[in-house]
């Protein structure tokens, strides 16, 4: 059967789905096809259950340490299982939600296995067969986990993120190697639930994208919770048995080993452009990525990419924004994507925000800063919830003022970026942020300080006084 579209979009993650329903609130006439589940990576294999489990970790954690407050609960355990099913619980809750958020706004779900034919037709093969015919299609295939060519990464003891999510049962034992964004909070997961860790990275640093005073805290913080962590480590094979695995990995010139239960490949993920017809219009792919402009266009007129499949920043809440985008363009649009003023948030203990560029990339970039620091152990707020590793870090323009980047790792920071990105949308100055009255007792309070301290008139931590002659 066939059926005629004003828009058809190609996968339901968080850049199709916000896409679809952006599309609808505009007035076209919009189907979506997902070959899955609605809400694609972020929703059902990796935002949201992996911050569930991380939820679940630190309430066991609250719990284990409540006596510091003067509350006697007893003996502290958790049931990995119950947990678990929580989390598919809330991602199931959500899914429900995104289905009918598309088709309040008017759009049309297909499930089935989309496959490009020509700009304006796409074949559906699966549950819901058929031709869907439409004058815009937007691609939001969304990637895959990437799995290097380690000898024995075949073994069924070696996991990818997606598979580990899927675990009821809690491993005694995980070596983890890659120490990104991916890898660095199931680091910290797991830590939290007492289970030996340790990080194989490649870098000379974990994190390496993330400011180096930053990670380095991180790096650290996670050490002294007991976790092992090896930086520049060469991982070069995997021989697993019948209880465990041990991974073989070079450093500074030596073999090492370290074996456990499990192991994670955490190394980062790749776009997922095979096998959906882009041969047929013409579109070839850089690295799998497939090439769109500021407005989300492909070379082809009226076909628009969106989300990680276009190989740019692969954070969820971008693909939604290149979806919105997308949407708006196909309804005749002028809208632009910008990529200046990005938050990134990393759910790790502690936690980690930045935004804008950092200390080290102004340099590079030949860009002269003045940057202010404030530490968490120095806030009022952290000091009575007893948690207080971390800092903040605002970079300014030494010339004008203006706020460039923001670091923050410690707690609540994954809520604090979201109003330091506004002030950088409105190209507020360092002094103006100073100025404003932050409300006390908060959090919020470092990035005040953080703001003073680039005049050298933080209020609330000691500075080392010159020696007198």
């Amino acid at each position: 059967m066939e059926q005629l579209f004003d828009l058809a979009v190609l996968g339901g993650g968080p850049g199709g789905y916000v896409a679809a329903i952006r599309a609808g609130q505009l007035g076209l006439k919009t189907v979506l096809i997902e070959a899955d589940l609605m809400g694609g990576t972020c929703l059902n294999r990796g935002c949201i259950p992996t911050k569930s489990l991380l939820h679940a970790a630190e309430v066991y954690q609250n719990a284990v340490h409540s006596e510091d407050f003067g509350i006697n609960t007893g003996e502290v355990s958790f049931d990995y299982a119950r947990i678990a099913a929580r989390k598919d619980k809330v991602v199931d809750q959500l899914r429900r939600g995104v289905n009918q958020l598309v088709k309040s706004n008017g759009g049309t779900i297909l499930h089935g296995y989309g496959t490009i034919i020509d700009a304006r037709t796409i074949s559906v093969s699966g549950k819901d067969a058929g031709t869907v015919k439409a004058n815009k299609i937007i691609i939001a295939t969304g990637s895959k986990p990437f799995i290097p060519p380690i000898p024995g990464v075949d073994s069924s003891r070696v996991l990818d993120s997606t598979k580990l999510l899927a675990l009821t049962e809690c491993p005694a034992s995980l070596t983890i190697i890659g120490g990104g964004v991916i890898g660095m909070e199931f680091a910290s997961l797991f830590q939290q639930l007492n289970v030996p860790v340790t990080v194989l990275e490649m870098m000379p640093e974990i994190l390496p994208e993330v400011d180096v005073e930053v990670a380095r805290i991180l790096r650290k913080s996670l050490q002294r919770q007991g976790a092992t962590i090896f930086t520049s480590a060469k991982v070069t094979a995997i021989e697993s048995g019948e209880h465990n695995a041990t991974c073989s990995f070079e450093l500074a010139g030596e073999t090492k080993t370290v074996t456990s239960e499990l192991v994670l490949i955490a190394i980062g993920r790749r776009p997922q452009s095979a096998d959906i017809g882009l041969t047929n219009i013409g579109i070839e792919t850089v690295k799998g990525a497939i090439p769109v402009n500021e407005q989300m266009e492909t070379k082809v007129p009226g076909v628009y990419a969106v989300g990680d499949v276009t190989g740019k920043i692969m954070l969820a809440h971008v693909a939604s924004e290149q979806g919105t985008v997308a949407a708006e363009n196909a309804a005749g649009g002028k809208a632009r994507m910008k990529y200046n003023i990005v938050p990134n948030c990393i759910y790790t203990y502690p936690e980690i925000a930045c935004i804008g560029i950092s200390e080290e990339k102004a340099k590079s970039q030949g860009i002269a800063t003045k940057v202010g620091r404030f530490p968490v152990a120095a806030n009022g707020k952290a000091m009575l919830a007893n948690d207080t590793e971390g800092i903040c870090k605002l970079v300014s323009d030494a010339a004008t003022g203006e706020l460039l980047g923001a670091q923050i790792i410690g707690p609540k920071a994954t809520e604090l970026i979201s109003g330091l990105g506004v002030s950088m949308t409105l190209e507020t100055t360092i002094a103006e942020i100073g100025a404003t009255i932050h409300p006390h007792p908060t959090v919020s309070e470092m990035i005040a300080e953080a703001a003073l301290d680039t005049t050298n008139r933080a209020l609330h931590y000691f500075r080392r006084q010159p020696k007198q002659e």
